[in-house]
């Protein structure tokens, strides 16, 4: 595989972003719930943040065509470490009355990180060629799930050592080094026309998702997937574990961490065998909605934890096996021009969908309890599945 150093840059430069990441939702989640004590003025964290990327997603075409996508990434990244250093240096003013404060940062932050995320998947078939695609999206998704199991634990740890302050200012210069990193990538080109209609920049990234069948069917499909996957967010799987499996809580850790690992097998199998699934993009995107479908349903209705245990891994494996096809196709369904638009409506819809039915997947485990939530999810899997069936044949590699 031959790989472009600037992929190397690229993932580097994101990887050592995705580290802080987590260590600083790790440190500002500690930091808020030891000043209010209140798990709910906690939760406000990822709900803030999952907010201000839907609007980040919704104004980042504004962007595209007036600024260099590879500064707009290193710029974006520059932007989060001076708020983070911000944040640092107020941490101590922070008390039960004005904590809330903390929240525009994180908002702020939030806000560049959704600039950050489509334009990382936009640069990657710049810097690749394009038989090396698919392993590419493989081995960035790999290290990005790799942080994100490991991290977690990583960070707790970091907290019996040093105090959220201190761990904030860690993260501020592991965001410092991505963004010096990210400045050493090459430019690309931009796109030769811009509307000078803020309305039209807005619409472009939609009108192609709206004009390409494919596409089409892709955000079709990932606005019913991203509904169904808010039963594996932390507060569903929880009850899950204590009300239907009657497990201890350490099962909860257990599962989730099976959830991760079976990503990271999924990505590692793209990786091995990038040649074959290349071929068959379309066979692979099938098997892992069918599989996908079928195993949240046996989640769903399991007793035995351990069972449960390799059903939360299979889920992420044919998952994985599924979603690295389906972004090669997205990659090569429309020019490269076109990819960053394309990628922040795919980002505003999962974004605002999530918020709003990972409320809705809570209720639901409330009134009619906790299986059904699993039942509903495997019922838009099984939608997804057959839209998949219907359209198989347009699910290929396409040369734009």
């Amino acid at each position: 595989m031959k790989l472009n150093k600037n992929f190397t840059l690229l993932v580097t430069g994101e990887s050592i972003a995705n580290i802080g990441d987590v260590l600083y939702m790790v440190s500002l989640i500690s930091m808020v719930f030891a000043l209010t004590g209140s798990a709910g003025a906690a939760s406000v964290v990822p709900f803030t943040i999952t907010s201000s990327m839907f609007v980040s997603s919704l104004l980042t075409p504004l962007l595209i065509g007036r600024v260099n996508l590879k500064w707009l990434l290193a710029g974006s990244q520059i932007g989060k470490t001076v708020l983070l250093l911000v944040l640092g240096a107020v941490v101590a003013m922070l008390t039960v009355e004005n904590y809330f404060y903390v929240f525009f940062v994180v908002a702020g932050i939030a806000l560049l990180d959704g600039v950050a995320t489509p334009i990382r998947q936009t640069l990657t078939p710049h810097y690749v060629e394009p038989d090396d695609l698919l392993r590419a999206n493989g081995i960035a998704q790999t290290i990005t799930q790799m942080i994100q199991m490991g991290m977690w634990f990583v960070g707790s740890l970091f907290l019996l050592i040093v105090n959220a302050q201190q761990l904030i200012w860690i993260t501020g210069g592991l965001f410092a080094l991505s963004s010096i990193i990210l400045c050493f990538l090459q430019s690309v080109s931009k796109p030769t026309r811009v509307s000078e209609r803020k309305l039209e920049q807005i619409q472009e990234g939609w009108k192609t998702l709206w004009k390409v069948p494919v596409l089409r069917r892709i955000a079709v499909m990932d606005g019913l997937e991203t509904i169904a996957g808010t039963v594996w967010i932390a507060a569903i799987l929880l009850v899950f574990v204590t009300d239907a499996l009657h497990a201890a809580e350490k099962w909860w850790g257990f599962i989730n961490g099976a959830f991760f690992a079976g990503l990271i097998a999924g990505s590692l199998y793209c990786v091995k065998y990038a040649s074959q699934v290349e071929k068959r993009l379309g066979t692979h995107i099938l098997v892992g909605a069918v599989m996908s479908c079928v195993i949240t349903f046996l989640f769903g209705f399991s007793k035995l934890p351990v069972l449960a245990l390799l059903f939360s891994f299979a889920v992420g494996l044919f998952g994985q096996m599924k979603s690295i096809p389906q972004e090669t196709v997205i990659q090569t369904s429309v020019p490269k021009e076109k990819l960053s638009t394309v990628y922040t409506s795919l980002g505003a819809l999962s974004t605002g969908i999530f918020g709003i039915s990972s409320l809705g997947m809570g209720i639901l485990a409330d009134w009619l309890g906790i299986q059904s939530v699993f039942l509903v999810s495997g019922l838009l899997l099984a939608i997804v599945s057959i839209i998949v069936i219907r359209s198989r044949g347009i699910f290929v590699r396409h040369i734009v």
